[in-house]
């Protein structure tokens, strides 16, 4: 769980720390968390690799959690129509701390076009602006992140507040063109007047001189994750799919910003029906500018009720709980924070919606990478455990038969040498029979594969296309969609079907080449694809709105509609990647799996006949053979030892989650690993099958005793602080069975 909430807003408070925002310190502990598990991850990733322990899976798996926990992002979107103090509420929320307004927020100088707030180290600060032209052109906004040359960028200086605040006044600037231009742009329309910018008297078109905006900013929230999305109005939203089709649904919660002494307007009615009823997204109504609503002649408790009355009837209009309902002053929250005013910044209630989004979505964030880390953590101990297994069964296969020498004759040696000719004959002769399972393996993947060919998308888009006659306005359009998605579930679920039936032959197989040759493989379970079926399915929901009524006005401009179809086009397409790549290192972790333990069996082989042939040359060279067996064996229980303790200890911390915040964390520069304090040891916090007991010693160390199903480990604190260390310096452990005695080197080999 995320620590308990560590900032209080009472009427002392005036220290710089009690007026930061309620996010700030559980971002920081977020992050903080995330860079700690990313350090561990690579100190496992490069014990792995030292020790030959890595597979090429599994380093597609380290590298792909390294990825997630420096990257991980928490999205806030704030939408609403102009003049209804979005950017003021970002500046009081977020950057306070600059001194003065980041984002312009002053009367008639409010953004113009969608503005993104986030830090990526690899760029240095600036300004990306996305010129409104390219609305004239086929490709998405997507498209265009991957076109550097089209921006128009701008350096940020950090360092100078007013040269800041002077660079992203940008985001504010207009131009003129002509209707018939602001018509091509998508930005003018004859049958949605109410709709239109504002014109000249010689019908010249004011329209935003940018489509998109991207600030990158060191600030320190954003340096932990924070992106925040800032939309404007409700003609640059309903004129922009990317924008309601994939950056809304893709943000971790919604900012509906309303103004309280206007209430719901027509207008902001409009942005809710159109792109925010949906109840899967995360939204909060925020009331703002009750400050606005100070009457000299009424009492403060008569204030309050009309607050409250405001509050009821937009939660009544909009159809969402009173308790989702913020009423706030941005405001007077902003000057509050400047001015380290915290009675002011109390009265402004933004505590109060800054108190709710630190709830509910960090613990969020912190559950779904939890999840992640312990499954990609489980798999990747399943994956060594198999392969240590199968190198020590090795090893004692050469230790019986080194044994089984000691007192014969050199007739003796060299019938076992003949043996080993004998059966490495034998075992070669299964690679025959490896390569045609492989085979038939590819064929019945590249058969599972075909179901998800980015030609079915492509297929399916133009059977709605010619459906509806090539305009997509039209009364059939909704049903037609619904079964074009339903029919693209079907490819998922066929794919999904041949997967199962390509496992239930790998195991019957691999059954039988375990009992055949000594091979210890095993089937892993296909991907899941139930997650991607639900995706289509979100897409359908979030789609299908465009072909109702108020859809179908919009759906009537070309432009839009072109638009559309391709962010339609390019989302299936996504969802069909990602399944065909699931499948694809399903397949691939399947293959490196066999060649891996063919390759084991060769090397074991030719190290048996090397050391019988040493034998047979030198006298006294079978001890020194099998001192060199034991002393093999010997490292692979020490890596054993030091896989059990890397894995459970990122295992435990993912299940901790963030350490308590009770001073201000400075940011992460570095992906460093953190050794695990003594007092982190809980036993609610262990991974599910794990018991512990702790025992105190003289020293400030602990005894800590794991406890597996048929395993158990005996370590104090600090040797697991050591063990997070290069191997050179960490301490070995012993790896015991619950009877207290080191497994056998002669396992049983039947």
């Amino acid at each position: 769980m995320l620590p308990p909430p560590v900032v209080s807003f009472s009427n002392s408070l005036s220290s710089p720390r009690d007026l930061q925002p309620a996010l700030a310190p559980l971002l920081d502990a977020l992050a903080e968390w995330r860079m700690t598990m990313a350090g561990q991850m690579i100190v496992l990733e490069s014990f792995l690799r030292d020790a030959d322990l890595l597979t090429p899976d599994a380093a597609n798996q380290c590298a792909g959690l390294r990825q997630r926990l420096a990257t991980d992002r928490l999205v806030i979107a704030f939408v609403a129509e102009f003049a209804r103090g979005k950017s003021e509420l970002i500046n009081a929320i977020f950057f306070a701390d600059a001194g003065q307004r980041v984002l312009p927020a002053t009367p008639g100088r409010t953004t113009k076009c969608p503005v993104e707030l986030c830090w990526d180290e690899r760029d240095p600060p600036r300004l990306a602006l996305l010129p409104i032209d390219t609305r004239l052109r086929p490709e998405t906004l997507a498209d265009w992140r991957d076109m550097p040359e089209a921006w128009t960028t701008m350096e940020l200086d950090t360092s100078d507040t007013n040269a800041l605040v002077k660079s992203l006044s940008q985001v504010t600037a207009t131009r003129y063109v002509s209707r018939e231009q602001a018509h091509s742009l998508g930005l003018w329309s004859e049958e949605h007047p109410d709709d239109n910018p504002p014109s000249t008297s010689d019908g010249r078109v004011e329209v935003p001189a940018w489509r998109h905006a991207v600030i990158n900013y060191p600030h320190p929230l954003l340096k932990r994750g924070l992106v925040v999305v800032d939309t404007p109005g409700l003609n640059a939203i309903g004129t922009e799919p990317e924008l309601t089709l994939s950056l809304l649904p893709s943000a971790h919660a919604v900012l509906f910003i309303l103004g309280a002494d206007t209430g719901v307007t027509r207008t902001d009615l409009a942005v809710w029906n159109q792109h925010l009823n949906d109840p899967s997204l995360a939204r909060y109504v925020v009331l703002n500018k009750i400050d606005t609503l100070a009457d000299p002649l009424a009492t403060s408790m008569e204030r309050q009720e009309l607050i409250e009355r405001q509050c009821l009837s937009a939660a009544d209009t909009l159809g969402v709980p009173r308790h989702r309902v913020f009423p706030v002053s941005a405001r007077q929250a902003l000057s509050a924070r400047l001015q380290n005013d915290s009675f002011g910044l109390v009265g402004s209630k933004v505590p109060v919606l800054e108190n709710a989004l630190r709830d509910e979505l960090l613990p969020q964030r912190q559950r779904l990478l939890s999840t992640a880390v312990i499954s990609q953590v489980q798999s990747l101990q399943e994956q060594i455990s198999r392969r240590l297994r199968e190198l020590r069964r090795q090893n004692a296969e050469q230790m019986l038969e080194l044994r089984a020498l000691r007192g014969k004759s050199s007739g003796r040696i060299g019938m076992m040498l003949a043996r080993v000719h004998s059966d490495t004959e034998e075992f070669n002769r299964c690679a025959a029979r490896l390569t045609a399972l492989k085979s038939v393996q590819q064929r019945m993947v590249r058969g599972a594969l075909a179901h998800l060919d980015a030609s079915h998308v492509r297929a399916a888009a133009e059977r709605l296309q010619q459906a509806l006659g090539g305009g997509w306005f039209n009364l059939r359009a909704k049903p037609l969609f619904a079964d074009v998605c339903r029919t693209l579930v079907e490819q998922i679920d066929r794919a999904a079907h041949d997967s199962v039936e390509s496992q239930h032959m790998l195991t019957a197989s691999f059954r039988q080449l375990n009992a055949e040759f000594g091979f210890t493989l095993e089937v892993a379970a296909p991907p899941d694809y139930a997650p991607l079926r639900d995706e289509l399915g979100r897409i359908e929901q979030g789609y299908a709105r465009y072909f109702g009524v108020g859809g179908r006005m919009r759906m009537n401009s070309q432009a839009f509609a072109e638009q559309f179809q391709r962010m339609l086009v390019s989302k299936l397409r996504i969802v069909f990647d990602q399944a065909a790549s699931q499948l694809d290192a399903w397949n691939e972790a399947i293959t490196a799996q066999l060649d891996g333990q063919f390759r084991d069996r060769r090397q074991s082989f030719r190290r048996r006949k090397e050391n019988l042939e040493r034998i047979q040359e030198a006298t006294g060279e079978l001890e020194t053979r099998l001192v060199d067996v034991e002393r093999v064996d010997q490292q692979l229980l020490e890596q054993a030892d030091r896989a059990f303790v890397l894995t459970a200890a990122l295992r435990l911390r993912a299940q901790q989650g963030p350490s308590p915040v009770t001073e201000p964390a400075a940011a992460p520069t570095a992906l460093t690993a953190a050794p695990v304090a003594a007092p982190a040891f809980q036993k609610s916090a262990l991974p599910a099958g794990i018991q512990m007991n702790i025992g105190e010693h003289d020293d400030a160390a602990s005894q800590v005793d794991l406890y597996l199903p048929d395993l158990q480990l005996n370590f104090r604190t600090d040797q697991l602080d050591a063990a997070l260390a290069p191997p050179s310096v960490a301490k070995p452990l012993g790896l015991v069975h619950s009877d207290g005695v080191r497994p056998s080197l002669e396992p049983d080999l039947e």
